[in-house]
């Protein structure tokens, strides 16, 4: 079951004041540059956004406190609720701590434990439900409306798209030089609102969005003109793998996304792997897909562009 959105996507000016409504509760996560390595990955100037270092591990913090500092006091009260491969439900869990509300994460079989035992240790109430994403979001939508609570999306939320919006907003104002940027898509939240920041900001920007092999989500359905629901996920990158997106996602990409180019999950773990020997940078193989793609060389980039590729999420399974 995919997440149907009828809403219109977000303005820059919905990412603006994205930007002053979260900012007592995220971090400004640093924008490093990487040649002053033994083995650099591209032959002009890199730079990694390091969301790995956000509050709860990952840029779903600024979405999940954008769209929950968005509500009115009756929705908070009511309680949240969402589906996670873990990260989105993380920070579900923290915005609404933060903001005196109970959140309920729906989370499929295969989520890793440690990502389990964080979001209880953010007093969220865990279901596991399913086999992949999609199982437990149809569960946590049916329970929403069985129980009155109030449905955050994890990419199809116009208030999430924004808040995730303010990671593109941050770097362009870090550095304004970056020619290519290069986003990890899952569901299609992060890169649609990078991508809405980063062409107003600076419109001739290319912005390049990577998916696993095993899960190819938005380039299929981009190269068929319209959704599909894959048949099967073939990826160890869990918060890379929805078996259907969403039309407000596919159709912010379609108008700002120049490319989708595919890495496998041997190409994310050797990136996981540098940036653990080279920066000491820990991130889940989902978090390090970005600069897998440079690494492997997806990008048709001139040698002497500067690429900027955001690390999404911090984790181990790349490097142990």
């Amino acid at each position: 079951m995919g997440v149907m959105s009828t809403t219109a996507p977000p303005t820059f000016d919905d990412i603006e004041a994205a930007a002053d409504r979260i900012k007592d509760r995220v971090r400004r996560t640093p924008c490093l540059r990487t040649r002053f390595v033994r083995n650099p990955i591209h032959g002009g100037d890199v730079l990694i956004k390091l969301e790995c270092l956000q509050v709860t591990g990952s840029f779903k913090a600024r979405g999940a406190n954008n769209a929950i500092l968005s509500l009115d006091d009756a929705a908070v009260k009511r309680g949240v609720i969402t589906a996670s491969s873990g990260n989105h439900g993380t920070a579900v869990a923290y915005a609404a701590r933060a903001s005196g509300a109970k959140a309920y994460v729906y989370l499929p079989e295969t989520t890793p434990a440690d990502k389990i035992a964080k979001l209880r240790q953010w007093d969220a109430e865990v279901v596991i439900e399913g086999a992949v994403w999609d199982e437990a979001n149809a569960a946590a939508l049916a329970r929403a409306e069985r129980d009155g609570l109030t449905y955050i999306a994890p990419f199809a939320d116009p208030a999430v798209i924004a808040g995730n919006g303010t990671v593109g907003r941050e770097m362009l104002k870090q550095s304004s030089n970056i020619d290519v940027l290069v986003v990890a898509i899952g569901g299609g939240g992060l890169i649609s609102g990078i991508a809405t920041a980063a062409k107003a900001m600076k419109p001739d920007i290319t912005i390049i969005g990577v998916e696993p092999t095993g899960a190819p989500t938005l380039k299929s359905s981009r190269d068929a003109g319209a959704l599909v629901t894959l048949d099967e996920i073939t990826t160890a990158a869990g918060s890379l793998a929805p078996r259907r997106s969403a039309d407000i996602n596919l159709d912010i990409i379609n108008e700002y996304v120049d490319d989708i180019v595919l890495v496998s999950d041997d190409e994310m773990r050797d990136a996981a792997r540098w940036l653990w020997f080279e920066m000491g940078i820990g991130a889940e193989i989902s978090g390090a897909a970005a600069l897998a793609a440079i690494h492997a060389g997806k990008l048709n980039a001139p040698s002497d562009a500067t690429v900027a590729a955001v690390i999404c999420g911090a984790g181990a399974d790349g490097i142990v």
